[in-house]
């Protein structure tokens, strides 16, 4: 088995991908960025030739190649491209379960709990927004405040996405919260992704 396994579907997606750029050697590189974070993410490009690493792994694949980071390779074992065809055209895939590191246990710190949370489970919501949520602290009383970012700051659903996703994806995860607070300041915050939207849908 290889680090990484490319679907069927997917080696078919870049190999059309790589044929209309008409760049003769063009490859694909892959790397992680933050890796070991809850805010690690994987970043793919196009790779034209002579531009890889010297110390990238390469994985060859009918049609094109496949460059690896070297520092990233221990974070890509078992990952797996996946692309998915539908009537709007499709959707890539990237998995790779090892790039966060691991989740904090019991035994680490309510602070660490609450924004592996945050980073892992709700951000990815909000990022469909263009917003973000950031643990700023948790007081002695066991409340967590939370400040939005992006979209989210001065969103006029912003509260609602706070009490009725944020607060109750936490307190569900952590019984031990007695509250969950906003310390934005929305007033501030510049083309909201609902920006003067009443129509009552959050952006959980």
């Amino acid at each position: 088995m290889q680090m990484i396994e490319i679907t069927q579907s997917a080696q078919d997606y870049f190999q059309r991908l790589i044929t209309q750029q008409d760049d003769q050697g063009l490859a694909l590189r892959i790397s992680v960025n933050h890796a070991g974070t809850p805010a690690a993410v994987c970043d793919l490009q196009f790779c034209p030739h002579g531009q890889s690493q010297p110390d990238d792994r390469e994985i060859e694949f009918t049609g094109f190649s496949l460059f690896v980071a070297r520092s990233s390779a221990p974070w890509l074992e078992k990952a797996e491209i996946d692309f998915e065809a539908d009537d709007t055209g499709g959707q890539l895939t990237i998995k790779a379960p090892g790039i966060k590191g691991s989740e904090p246990t019991d035994a680490d710190s309510l602070e660490e709990r609450v924004a592996w949370l945050l980073q892992t489970d709700i951000n990815p919501s909000l990022a469909s927004h263009g917003g973000r949520v950031s643990l700023v602290e948790i007081t002695g009383k066991k409340e967590v405040v939370l400040q939005f970012g992006g979209g989210c700051q001065g969103c006029g659903m912003a509260d609602v996405t706070l009490k009725q996703g944020i607060e109750q994806s936490l307190k569900r995860n952590f019984p031990e919260i007695s509250a969950v607070l906003d310390v934005t300041d929305h007033q501030s915050g510049a083309n909201p992704y609902y920006a003067g939207d009443a129509r009552g849908e959050s952006a959980v």
